[in-house]
């Protein structure tokens, strides 16, 4: 027999979805969002994801290398 209950309704679609894709966005959000300034929003993110965060650091001294190696010459 049909459970009626286990019916999608609009309600149930409500709540919060978060799969693998969007969920640095999610923490992005979260992180980043309010009026605290962005040293403690910076150190909230990098409290929760450690390796992200490390990712994003690498980049930015990549970048920051490749303009001071233009910068010689």
């Amino acid at each position: 027999m049909n459970d009626i209950s286990s019916i999608p309704t609009a309600s149930s679609k409500v709540q919060s979805i978060s799969n693998k894709k969007t969920a640095l966005t999610d923490a992005f959000r979260e992180h980043f969002s309010g009026n605290a300034p962005l040293t403690d929003k910076a150190r909230s993110f990098a409290k929760a994801r450690p390796w992200t965060s490390a990712a994003f650091l690498g980049i930015a001294a990549i970048g920051l290398i490749q303009t001071l190696r233009g910068a010689q010459r």
